[in-house]
């Protein structure tokens, strides 16, 4: 009899897959660290500041008070109120109702979830490139089309909108924009944004407006495109509590769409990882709900950690960088040194002892550029940019 290899019966699909490159070189970087090595991480996009304290003690009362059972697939009524009234407040729209808030375990979950619902082998995705992996890495794996529109460096990372206009038709079922911009810091402005709606109606297309980087904006007041006319029944926001609130570890996110849509979600929830943790939907509720203060003082440090690596990546020769208008990444061209920045990334890692992510881990359009964190010490962006300056004196292509 000829024996079974398990390893070799894995589904086609599962080859579709992408991955998230953060967490590969996190690992190696923890590797070096074992091994006697100091690293910078600059790498991964998580707050370095502690959860604040009112949440901390939301979700210890909650455990202490037996909220630890199953929920609805959907999350507890109290969160998707809160939620609700949340999410409309802060864009200055009326409030949202709870059968449109499905809440999930960090929003990674509940984007797979959503265009699991959505798209059908051969449908195509209109998304920014260079972009979150999740978003094209889902697509594939559902057999849709991913197709990217480049972000203009020139525009600070805008979408080319005649590129947009000339990619978006009939066969165009769902458009992910993410704004503040992750791996870029990019912004859509008011007049972008009133630009896609136009687009998205024109073509009858569903919008998914990743928003889950809109308390870490640094100029201006946050603008969901879910406000402009016609478009609150077309976006699907999603959003969550992982950066704007320290909670990466909690993972709590949450989505808003359309009812029925919601109703198809939960589905999804319920078939995979049934609910959230009920005191982490507890202490989320103290999120929504409590002192703010601490959450604008994490933006207002990151704003000058912001200053501080951009002027620092400008001063180091053949390197430049644009001012990210939010989020918490810088995102320099390295073009002139190399654009093969996935060995550059590498270099600086085993040889430099600084943790960044090569562009072209976001897709095409970011190749020739990295991917600084700055969801660090003032110490460690001082640090890290003396060690790049020291490195690319000894770099070879």
């Amino acid at each position: 009899m000829i024996a079974t290899h398990h390893a070799d019966l894995l589904c086609e699909a599962v080859s579709r897959l992408g991955s998230e490159k953060a967490f590969e070189v996190l690992a190696r970087a923890r590797q070096l660290e074992a091994e006697g090595r100091t690293i910078v991480h600059l790498e991964v996009g998580e707050p370095d500041f502690d959860t604040p304290a009112h949440i901390k003690r939301a979700g210890i009362e909650a455990i202490e008070h037996n909220f630890s059972h199953y929920t609805p697939s959907a999350g507890i009524v109290e969160l998707r109120d809160v939620i609700a009234d949340y999410a409309g407040t802060f864009r200055g729209i009326a409030p949202f109702h709870r059968d449109e808030v499905v809440v999930s375990p960090g929003a990674k979950p509940v984007i797979w979830n959503i265009l699991s619902a959505l798209l059908d082998p051969g449908d195509e995705m209109v998304y920014a490139d260079p972009a979150y992996p999740a978003y094209a890495s889902c697509a594939s794996y559902l057999q849709a089309k991913a197709v990217p529109v480049p972000l203009l460096e020139s525009r600070n990372f805008q979408l080319d909108l005649d590129v947009l206009a000339k990619t978006l038709s009939s066969k165009t079922k769902v458009l992910v924009i993410n704004s503040p911009h992750n791996p870029t810091g990019g912004v859509l402005s008011i007049e972008d944004l009133r630009v896609i709606a136009d687009l998205a109606i024109k073509h009858d297309i569903l919008v998914i407006s990743d928003e889950i980087y809109s308390r870490n904006l640094y100029d201006g007041e946050f603008v969901s495109i879910a406000t402009l006319p016609g478009m609150r029944e077309r976006t699907i926001i999603v959003d969550g509590f992982s950066k704007a609130y320290a909670m990466t570890g909690w993972r709590l996110g949450y989505a808003i769409m359309p009812a029925r849509l919601a109703k198809t979600v939960t589905l999804f929830a319920n078939n995979t990882y049934s609910c959230v943790a009920t005191f982490v939907q507890r202490a989320g509720i103290a999120a929504l709900t409590g002192d703010d203060t601490p959450i604008q003082e994490m933006n207002e440090i990151f704003h000058k950690r912001r200053d501080r690596i951009v002027a620092g990546l400008n001063a180091i020769p053949n390197v430049s960088c644009t001012t990210p208008a939010g989020a918490f990444y810088a995102f320099p061209n390295f073009s002139k040194i190399t654009t093969d920045d996935m060995h550059l990334a590498n270099f600086l890692l085993e040889d430099g002892g600084v943790a960044a992510l090569g562009g072209s881990c976001f897709g095409k359009a970011g190749v020739g550029y990295l991917r600084f964190s700055y969801a660090a010490s003032f110490e460690n962006i001082d640090l890290a940019l003396e060690r790049v300056r020291t490195a690319l004196t000894t770099y070879r292509k």
